[in-house]
């Protein structure tokens, strides 16, 4: 429980950085322009916890854990310091981003070289963490709440702080199981462990019996796993491609007993520690970067996309913000919504219109956006416009549009020649698409003779869809827009959907029409062929309906199975639509696009997702999961110390209606440590390429609905076969690093 073994194990021991944040500093924390006070911040000994000191007389906890934090931002980058600092001050700012929805921490340092001192250092903190292997972030974790038990803080543990330690890694045990366990370490009779005898204690309790008898079966050589174990257990259980070499590396790279690693072999200590690692995670590590064909065009793609991405909360009264686009395209989001109105002196600004919903002003969204949004991948990003603004605003807003953007802007068409098809994500790298109305047909960007100043276009779509708050005002068919906002829309103009055949027969390539959910999910039932075949020529952007005024969102998977590209959801809201969302979109780089099916880019694709017996031969799959355990889960109720987790596990298939399914396992009562369940379920995958895997683990309760503890999802067609361990992630799609469950998965053809 010693703080320089924590310090150690981050590899930072002596570190200047780690040591500046260990020492801490004052920082001025701003609130607003009348509240900016001077506060105390350091890092705490255990190398992970921020204590600050608080005026507050109540104030239960001064510390955030450096676990929870999502990023540092150099400068005046957020809302809070843009508004309540001056331009000058600006290199002495910094902001700490916390996962969630957690409040932004506005810091001002006393210089700029103090403000990229406290940048630095905790960057290279959080990235040192972030870079620690499971184990090690299991021993952290473990460690921490050992820490926590020993109140007296003496280094030692007697019977008392020995059970509430329990508590606190979510296991609950009668005294007398405690008793024994203490007894069995206390080898010297003191009444307290300490020092080997907490070692013992912290081997006998996270020793896993599953990989006991796995490494067992496996290990034929005195033993231990030689070279040629190790490979059989590679080709025969995990059913990889692998050599001699292959085996080799794992030993090299995860045996850590040198006489072992000697003799090629493996001890059962480095077996765990490759079980634990990514060559051994469900999600194959082949489908980590980009490996798709980027080169299609643009309409051959899902797209990660965002609903009223202004928003931070709600939509009737919540706040609107620059922050909603920084989190939205720092999660791979590559189509954000602005939704423009005119504001007070001649200023555009984005709100949720008809509501009470606060404003910013329309040329920090696209300053926010110009600054974030290559950040995490390169392809492009499309700007949705909701243009409700008059001529003159919309004439300031092209030219912040354009000023802003500069080149990274697509004014006009690609090469010397009207296209006849979208360009593709390779050549649109680094560049902004605008959606919007526009007053004529992309051809005239080829001829020189347009004087036209304005012109009247139809309403959009989505400004009568507000189904909520004050009432609009009557809907006008028609609204004017100005020229020079017309002109900065080239691929993605938005018109009226009048049908499929219309669209077929009067429609261009470039112009697209956008759906609310219900209308979405109409066709997809009822026209699923024809909505393909619409998707393969076309773009498609769906988008929640009106009446979901807590910000919710609808299931995206109907939508991707119609072939739509742009299937918009509310980011801001956590929950089983957004884990499903991160899932599709894990694969190829996390980059936000991804290449649709074979059979939804073919203009004689016959695919049919409601009806599977005409259309293409489908790769029909079976996927067996073995559920066998999980670790660490966290507790629900931290503040309730006999709070113990009673975990289940749910497997989900989310994909054409044949393969919608769901199987779970029976609950285990007060064990969130070391579960487990050893129980198997198979299911039949008619899809592949659409199928998309949910692993959900909830505490069980007989009275009420069960609590979600973590979920992952990932493409049905990106899992690993074989003993695999599963990260879990919180409600917001954010890694829980001691937590993880251990399963074996088989993804076979089907007989």
């Amino acid at each position: 429980m010693e703080a320089n073994g924590t310090a150690r194990r981050h590899s930072l021991d002596g570190d200047s950085d780690l040591n500046f944040l260990l020492v801490g500093g004052i920082l001025t924390k701003v609130r607003s322009r009348s509240w900016q006070k001077n506060r105390f911040y350091r890092l705490q000994e255990d190398c992970k916890t921020v204590w600050y000191e608080s005026n507050k007389v109540i104030k239960r906890k001064q510390t955030f854990s450096v676990d929870d934090i999502d990023s540092v931002r150099n400068g005046r980058q957020s809302e809070g310091l843009n508004k309540h600092t001056e331009p000058s001050e600006d290199e002495r700012c910094f902001s700490i981003v916390f996962k969630g929805r957690k409040k932004v921490l506005d810091l001002m340092a006393s210089s700029q070289e103090e403000a990229n001192q406290w940048v630095k250092s905790f960057e290279k903190v959080m990235n040192n963490m972030h870079n620690l292997s499971r184990q090690q972030k299991s021993e952290h974790w473990i460690i921490d709440c050992m820490r926590k038990a020993d109140k007296n803080g003496d280094n030692k543990m007697n019977l008392k702080e020995l059970k509430r330690f329990l508590r606190h890694v979510n296991i609950e045990v009668d005294d007398t199981y405690a008793e024994e366990l203490f007894k069995k370490c206390d080898t010297s009779n003191s009444g307290y462990l300490e020092d080997s005898e907490i070692k013992k204690f912290y081997e006998l309790l996270t020793q896993r019996e599953e990989i006991d008898v796995i490494y067992q079966k496996c290990a034929q050589t005195d033993g231990q796993l030689s070279v040629r174990d190790l490979l059989n257990f590679l080709l025969n259980q995990q059913r990889e491609n692998a050599t001699v070499s292959d085996a080799l590396r794992l030993i090299e790279k995860y045996e850590m007993d040198e006489t072992a690693k000697q003799k090629n072999h493996m001890t059962k200590d480095g077996f765990l520690m490759y079980l634990q690692h990514e060559d051994c995670a469900i999600f194959n590590p082949a489908y980590k970067n980009v490996y798709q064909d980027m080169t299609q065009p643009l309409n051959h793609y899902y797209i990660s996309s965002s609903h009223n991405t202004y928003l931070t909360h709600d939509q009737l009264k919540g706040p609107s913000s620059t922050e909603g686009y920084i989190r939205a395209l720092m999660k791979n989001c590559r189509c954000v919504e602005l939704d423009i109105w005119d504001g007070a002196n001649g200023e555009p600004v984005i709100y949720h219109g008809y509501t009470l919903t606060s404003k910013i002003f329309f040329r920090d969204a696209i300053k926010a956006i110009k600054d974030y949004a290559f950040k995490t991948s390169d392809y492009p990003v499309i700007l949705s416009l909701e243009n409700h603004c008059s001529v003159d605003q919309q004439r300031l807003m092209a030219h912040y549009i354009i000023s802003i953007l500069g080149d990274a802007l697509v004014s006009e068409p690609l090469g010397d020649f009207m296209p006849t098809d979208f360009p593709s994500p390779e050549e649109l790298k680094g560049k902004f698409l605008i959606k919007g109305k526009r007053l004529n047909k992309l051809e005239a960007t080829f001829n020189n003779n347009v004087t036209i100043s304005e012109g009247t276009v139809s309403e959009e779509d989505e400004a009568a869809e507000q189904e909520h708050g004050q009432k609009p005002p009557q809907k006008k068919s028609k609204m004017t827009l100005a020229r020079e906002l017309s002109d900065v829309v080239v691929y993605c103009k938005s018109v009226h959907f009048n049908g499929f055949e219309h669209a077929r027969d009067k429609l261009e390539f470039y112009e697209m029409s956008s759906f609310k959910e219900s209308k979405a999910y109409n066709l997809a039932e009822s026209s699923s062929t024809a909505f393909v075949l619409h998707n393969v020529d076309k773009l498609s952007r769906t988008y929640p309906a009106g009446s979901r005024t807590d910000s919710s969102n609808y299931n995206p998977v109907p939508m991707w199975n119609a072939g739509c590209q742009i299937v918009a959801l509310n980011f801001q809201t956590p929950g089983k639509e957004m884990h499903i969302n991160q899932g599709r979109f894990l694969p190829n780089g996390m980059c936000g696009y991804i290449l649709k099916p074979e059979f939804q880019r073919d203009a004689a694709s016959q695919f049919d997702p409601n009806d599977l017996s005409c259309g293409p031969l489908l790769q029909k799959k079976s996927l067996h999961v073995m559920v066998i355990s999980a670790q660490q889960l966290p507790k629900l109720n931290v503040e309730k110390q006999k709070s113990i987790v009673d975990p289940l596990v749910r497997l989900e298939v989310y994909g054409v209606r044949a393969d919608n399914a769901s199987k779970e396992t029976h609950h285990i009562d007060n064990n969130g440590f070391n579960p487990m369940w050893n129980e198997r379920f198979q299911f039949d995958i008619h899809v592949p390429e659409l199928a998309i895997l949910r692993l959900v683990v909830e505490d069980y309760d007989a009275m009420s609905a069960n609590d979600l503890i973590g979920q992952y999802c990932l493409p049905v067609t990106c899992v690993q076969n074989g003993y695999r361990h599963v990260p879990i992630l919180d409600k917001n799609g954010d890694v829980i690093s001691s937590a993880g469950l251990f399963v074996h998965i088989m993804l076979l053809d089907a007989e």
